[in-house]
Order: structure tokens, then sequence, then C-alpha cells
């Protein structure tokens, strides 16, 4: 117990250490909120917690990235509120309306939350629409209600405008150069720390080394992605970044994380062997952050000794390294700007196929269950404060058992630190001795820059969103000091009756395990690869093979950061079978990172309306035509844990254009990720 204890303590203080842009991002918000509040109680506007949180949840990469989400917040703030109308209005308040409304409201939100690219915005209508169907349960006259409804949209619309402005005064100009200064950096944080490894240094002159790889390896990816989401948002010239740089990212993000994980593992290197090994992986991230490897040093030491069912911290290293070098770099060939961030206007809103698909729709209907019993319950009993359990319902509603034990978890913490340390303090002990506007901002201040510091954080960012939530729907339940200790504990006991139904629901009626989530995000990956091999064969031009590889591209991208996701929060698991699912979870992360590799390594050749001759050339076609096949038999071994029946290189190619001047390189890369992922998936047949 108090090495669980002491471990947790560590990782809340290593996720709380300072990161590349964190204060940048934390002052912008924590100015963003002050704006709000200033205008909300200036205006004296209902909803002012509500409209200084939203500060939280709009995107703040950019100024067009922040337009964009406000210009979208505001419809869907709008829409939530037609939809409350349209209910109330065309069945005259019926109560049993109102809870299939409910119902409804809630099965929508969930099938978007699952299929769509901005799944941020399906949590705000369901969000608004529970907050403003609650009111009707009253006896509160129909005017004044509506005369709230608008000034919900009221408050949203400042919220956005403040966060708009602040961009574009104080956000980023240099998208592209920040990405690629921040990769650069966390390469040479890796060279250094190898190359020391690789010279012998004791253990004082590696220390530091470990630890700022330890921190970048903390920040994660979710800072660089947004950066990402800068470039593509307002289409900025990325021709300094190499190809794919977005999956490049979570390839980076990973291999910091199992190359801090060796840095604490070993204070030092004695034996040769390791320090060779260590002293090749430096000078690989050399040449990484130049974007370019020599052909000479494509082949990891990894390929030099055996690497078991069970590989070392250093093996995993170097097996992140071979999925990383063996996709297509900046030095490669001429890449278009498109083939290294896709335009935000060629990614559709729906994920392809994934709407109607039965994991989205159980988990739609599993959201919808939670929230209807939640909404009952509180009227069943009489008590509206714990209303909070519904909206506990959205924002802590993910795919799998996994991820929302830890967002309950995260939630629960969240509303203690906010609703019943800050704000109930504050209530108890600054409110009485506050007499000034000056003060309250104060406050204010430091709540939201202490929350807005945990949400930068990769480990717990949720529960400073949960702190600011808490925090500003209890103070700001009025426009004068909260002088009552009830709304803290309604708020506290909703998401506790939130936590009790959802863990009913999603893990005891309908578990769906991280595992199994991330198998079938795998499958999704390895199927929508066959399906791109059988549309390159069928293509009579290149542009008509082009439009549905960039939408699997963007697909894939996001995917395997959420396969990435899903791995971290298996530890939240409970059971006795949790180190074999963490294990399977590893497995699952490398198949899906050598099957990025598979695709890029294709779609960088097969773009190019020049290289036309590689759809047309019939050995070619016949090798992609047996690859899909095994595609589509690895995906079915991934979900049904079936034994796959492995397509040996002799049956994929005539072994005369492995050496071919011109399509020997593809071919070979194609045969040699195919035979490691087929590798991999066989180590699954086996696993949970």
């Amino acid at each position: 117990m108090a090495a669980n204890l002491s471990t947790w303590t560590a990782r809340i203080w290593q996720d709380l250490q300072p990161t590349p842009g964190r204060w940048n991002s934390a002052l912008r918000i924590v100015l963003a909120s002050v704006i709000v509040l200033l205008l909300v109680m200036t205006l004296r506007m209902p909803f002012a917690g509500l409209g200084i949180f939203l500060v939280f949840l709009i995107g703040r990469d950019s100024p067009a990235v922040s337009f964009r989400s406000a210009i979208l917040t505001l419809l869907t703030v709008t829409v939530a509120i037609a939809a409350v109308l349209a209910v109330v209005i065309v069945t005259d308040n019926d109560p049993m309306a109102r809870v299939l409304g409910i119902a409804v409201a809630c099965f929508l939100t969930g099938m978007f939350l699952m299929s769509s690219t901005a799944p941020g915005l399906a949590v705000i209508f369901g969000l608004v629409f529970a907050i403003l169907m609650s009111p009707w349960e009253t006896h509160t006259p129909a005017g004044p209600l509506v005369k709230e409804m608008l000034y919900l949209l009221g408050a949203v619309s400042l919220s956005v405008g403040s966060v708009v402005l602040v961009e574009y005064v104080f956000g980023r100009r240099n998208a592209a150069e920040e990405l690629q200064k921040e990769r650069i950096t966390r390469y040479q944080a890796l060279e250094t720390m190898f190359s020391l490894y690789g010279q012998g240094a004791d253990a004082m002159q590696l220390s530091p080394a470990v630890i700022q790889v330890s921190r970048l390896a903390v920040a994660g990816q979710y800072a660089m992605q947004r950066l990402y989401n800068i470039i593509v948002e307002r289409n900025l010239d990325p021709s300094v970044l190499p190809i794919g740089v977005r999956v490049r990212i979570t390839m980076q993000a990973q291999l910091l994380d199992v190359s801090a994980g060796f840095g604490l593992q070993y204070p030092t290197l004695s034996d040769p062997a390791l320090r060779r090994r260590c002293a090749h992986i430096a000078n690989l991230c050399h040449y990484l952050a130049l974007d370019t490897v020599p052909p000479d040093l494509r082949q990891p030491l990894a390929e030099e000794h055996a690497v078991g069912p069970e590989p070392t911290l250093l093996d995993r290293v170097e097996l992140v390294l071979h999925d990383i070098i063996s996709m297509p770099m900046k030095g490669d060939l001429a890449a278009s700007k498109k083939l290294i961030a896709l335009p935000s206007r060629e990614v559709p809103f729906l994920i392809p196929g994934a709407l109607w698909q039965p994991q989205t729709i159980a988990f739609a209907l599993k959201i919808s269950l939670c929230a209807t019993l939640c909404y009952i319950i509180s009227l069943a009993v009489g008590w509206p404060g714990i209303s909070t359990s519904i909206i506990t319902v959205f924002i802590t509603g993910l795919g799998t058992s996994g991820a929302i034990k830890q967002r309950l978890i995260f939630r629960l913490a969240g509303s203690v630190i906010g609703g019943l340390i800050f704000a109930l303090g504050a209530t108890v002990f600054l409110f009485p001795l506050m007499d000034s506007i000056t003060s309250l901002v104060l406050l204010v201040t430091v709540v939201t820059f202490f929350s807005a510091w945990l949400v930068g954080g990769r480990q717990f960012n949720f529960v400073g969103v949960q702190t600011a939530f808490s925090f500003d729907l209890v103070v700001f339940a009025g426009f004068s000091a909260p002088t009552e200790l009830a709304p803290p504990r309604d708020r506290l006991v909703g998401i506790l009756l939130a936590l009790v139904i959802m863990a009913f629901v999603f893990d005891l009626i309908w578990p769906v395990r991280n595992v199994t989530a991330m198998r079938s995000s795998l499958a999704t990956i390895l199927r929508g690869v066959g399906v791109l091999l059988r549309e390159s064969t069928a293509a009579r031009t290149t542009a008509e093979f082009l439009g549905p590889a960039d939408s699997f591209r963007d697909l894939v991208g996001k995917t395997v950061a959420s396969i990435r996701t899903m791995n971290d929060t298996i530890e939240y698991e409970f059971g006795v079978d949790r180190i074999q699912h963490q294990h399977a979870g590893d497995i699952i992360l490398r198949a899906s990172l050598t099957a990025v590799a598979f695709f890029w390594n294709g779609y960088a050749v097969l773009h190019r309306e020049q290289d036309r001759d590689f759809l047309t050339e019939p050995g070619l076609i016949k090798m992609r035509a047996i690859l899909a096949n095994g595609m589509d038999a690895m995906a079915q071994s991934v979900v049904r844990k079936t034994d796959l029946a492995r397509i040996e290189p002799a049956a994929l190619i005539d072994g005369s254009l492995l050496t071919h001047p011109r399509y020997g390189e593809y071919v070979q890369n194609a045969i040699a990720r195919f035979e490691e992922l087929q590798k991999f998936v066989t180590q699954l047949r086996t696993e949970p």
C-alpha cells in the first residue's frame, strides 16, 4: 500500500512539472476566464459559472481554430436550446415527453460522440440539453424559463468571444516551426541520454538527461497534436515537417515513454553490448532530428539479436525506432505538402462507416440508459440538486470500462478539490471578508490557474477540467457570494449517484474492456488498409485512389492516438487479469504502429501521378490483392482470437520484383511490415 501511494505521489508530482507551452496555455485560459467573469458580472447574466467553464472546452489552438470552434459551439448550443423548446412546445411540457427527450438526446449524443471527428460538440449538446431540460420540471412560468435559455446563449457567446479575442492577441503564429522545434527537442534529449549510456557515463552524469526525457515523456503528445491542428485548420505551409507528421507525433511520444522507462530502470550501464546498442540509438535519434536517416543505419540493432515474446525496455525502444524509420522520410521523395498535413476541409465530419457500427450503437444505448436513470431518480426523490448526475454521465462517458473508471475517479477527485475544498472553503473563510470585484477576480485567477495547470498535464488533465467545473458552478450560482453549504454537498451526491449507475451499466451489465476496444480499433486499421489495397487496384486514376485514402489517413492518425490513450488507461481496469491485459495492450499498440508504417509506405508512393505505374504493374497488383486478403484475415483473427493462416513472403511476389531497381524498395518494405504484423497478430491469439 505504501509503495502504491509513493508511486502515485511521484506520478502526480511528475505530471505537475513544467512542459513546453504549459505556462503560455495556462495564462491564456486565466485571461479569457477573467474577461468572461467581468462581463457576466457587469451584465448580471445567469449561467455565469457555465460561461466561465466553457473557456476550458473551446479550442484554443490558434485564432483560426478558436474562431471555428466558437462558431460551432454557438450553433451547437442553439440547436440544443431549439431541441428543448421543441420537446416542451410540441408535447405541452408532458412529463413523459421530457424523460423520452432526455433518452433520445443522450442516445444521439452518444452516437455522434463515437462517430464524429468533433466529439466535443456532442458533449456540449448533451450537456446544454440536460441543464436546460431540468428547470421545466418546476412550476416556474414558461416566460422566465425561455428568457433563461436565451441568457445561456448569451453567456456562451461572451465565453467564445473572449477566447477568440485572447487567441487573436496571444495565439501562436508559427505553428509549423514550433512543432518542428518540439520534435527536434525531443530527439535531441533522447540522443543526449543514449549517448551517455553508450559512453558508460555514471549515474550522476546520466541523471539530468534521464530527468529531461522523463519530463518530455510526461508531456505526452497533446501539445504537439494541438500544434498540428493549428497547421491543418489554418492550412499553413508545413514544408519544414516530415511526411505523416501526425502519426509521427504518436510514435515519438511512445518512443519517449519506453525510453524514459529504460532510463529510470538503469541508473548506469556496464554491459558492452547494451552500451553499443544505446550508441546506435543515439545515432539514429541524431539523424531523426534532421528528418533523414542514412541507408546504412536503417536496420536497427534489434534485428541482430532475437526479440522474444517479452521484449526488454531497450528492445521496445528499438522496435519503436524501427517503426519510425520504416516510414518514408522527407528526404526520400519530393513530397507534396498534402502528405505532411491534410487540410481540415478535406476531413469529413463523420468518420466513414462509424455511425452504424454495432459498438457505436451499443455505446449510445448505454449512455442513454445511464442518463435517463439519473434523470428519473433525481425526479423521484425530489432532489433537484443532484441533477449533476446527468452532467457527470455526459462528461465522463467514454467507450471502454477502464477509461470510464478513470474519468469517474478523476471526476470525483476534481469535484472534491473544486467543489468541496475550493468552493466550500471560499464560502466559509473568504467570502465573508470579500467586499469588491477585485478580490473575486483574484480568487478566480488562482483557482483557474491551478485548474489550467492541471489541464496542461498528460495523466491528470481531466482532474483540472473537473476542478474548474465544480468550482464555477458552486461559486457562481447567483450574483452574490454563496452562503449555503448545500450546493457542494448536492453536487457531490449527484456525482456519486452517476458513478454507481455508470459502474453498474458499463462494468457489470454491458462491459467493454480496454483491450477489447483496442482489438477493435486495430482491426479497423487492418480492414481499412485492406480496402485501400483493393482500391489501388481498382482505381483508374490516382485521383480515384486519393479520395478514400485521405479520409482513411485521418482516421489512422486518430485511431492510433486513441489506441495509445486506451493502453495508458488499462491500469484502471479491475481484476486479476489486469497484468495480462497490459501485456496484450502493448502488443496491440506495437502492431498498430507497424500497420501505420505499412500504410504510409504505400500511400507515399501511390499518391503521385508520376508513379502511376505502381498502380498498374501486374506483379504489384497481385501482391496487393494477396496483402488485402491477409489484412482481412488478420483483422478477423484480432477480433475473434482465431488462428491465423500465415502467408509466406514467397507467395506474395515474384522474386524478380524484390530486386527491381524501381519497385524493389516498395516491395521489400511492404513484405517486411506485413511479416511483422503477422507476428504480432499471432502473439495476440493467446492473449486475453
